[in-house]
């Protein structure tokens, strides 16, 4: 445990610091590229008397999106935000969860000469959970004989944390790829949620240390039409079976400067919790606007 702790430790260590360390070895040719956005979005319909049917709805959701990189001569920094809850409202059911995302992401370069100015030393680390407690409407997974709603899901329950040391290729600005080795903890603070995500009932933290790759894009396509992607795996040293994997695709759409939107598809397989991929899609229209 003391190795674990002392690991994660160290990467922080190395993502904190990184910034003072670039700022007393690059005085010059210093940029900084920042985006910051936030998007409310709603979705209303109401139904009176009307003879063909219909359910009354409410759907609110609000986001936050940064994006924020520091270039210098040797270094390469970036941090990623992406906040998200959102809520729905069907005539008499009580409000519920519909979105909900917390994830976070730091990354720490080396633009070095020769071989590292093309393949870039990089150290990382990202954190997703979720705001939120999550309800099963439909089904109960623990099989105990409680009827649903049962809560699945709540802040840190579960958390995925990640960080690797690897190599970054980057030969645009559009396209990243890295590669090394990766350690991954699946945390779960609440008990009796653990064993839905493959822990034992008394382990509040998996760790796993394997192979860790990463693609990212991030390109526009049109004229205010942009598209994010990125694939993120995870192959433990210990499991030979199918990598972790997350896809997350995100399509944004410019109407105007403040009303946009945007298409999300998101693919994720981790057979701790799952034998089947899982699969998220969220379509929203709505207020956007540019804090940066």
């Amino acid at each position: 445990m003391f190795l674990k702790n002392k690991w994660i430790v160290f990467l922080f260590a190395g993502l904190i610091s990184g910034n003072v360390l670039a700022q007393e070895a690059d005085t010059v040719q210093v940029v900084w590229k920042k985006s910051l956005s936030t998007r409310l979005s709603a979705t209303q319909a109401a139904f009176s008397n009307w003879a063909e049917g219909g359910l009354n709805a409410l759907a609110l959701s609000g986001a936050v999106n940064g994006t924020f990189e520091r270039i210098s001569p040797s270094w390469r920094q970036l941090y990623d935000v992406r906040l998200t809850l959102g809520v729905v409202k069907q005539d008499t059911l009580e409000v519920r969860k519909a979105e909900d995302l917390i994830r976070l992401a730091a990354s720490l370069q080396y633009r070095g000469d020769g071989f590292f100015s093309l393949f870039n030393p990089t150290m990382s680390a990202d954190l997703r959970t979720q705001f939120a407690p999550g309800y099963n409407y439909t089904k109960n997974p623990f099989g105990d004989g409680r009827k649903p709603p049962v809560k699945v899901s709540d802040l840190l329950a579960p958390a995925i944390f990640n960080q690797a040391l690897g190599l970054t290729y980057q030969p645009d600005g559009w396209f990243r790829q890295r590669l090394g080795v990766g350690a991954k903890e699946t945390i779960v603070l609440i008990k009796r949620l653990r064993t839905l995500y493959g822990l034992e009932p008394d382990q509040a933290v998996r760790f796993e240390v394997g192979v860790e790759s990463r693609t990212e894009l991030d390109r526009e396509l049109f004229e205010n039409v942009r598209l994010k992607s990125r694939l993120g795996l995870f192959a433990a040293f210990n499991k030979p079976d199918l990598p972790d994997m997350l896809w997350e695709n995100l399509l944004e759409m410019q109407v105007n400067s403040w009303l946009g939107t945007s298409l999300e598809v998101v693919a994720l397989y981790d057979r701790d919790v799952s034998s089947e991929v899982q699969l998220k899609e969220v379509f929203s229209l709505g207020i956007t606007i540019k804090l940066l």
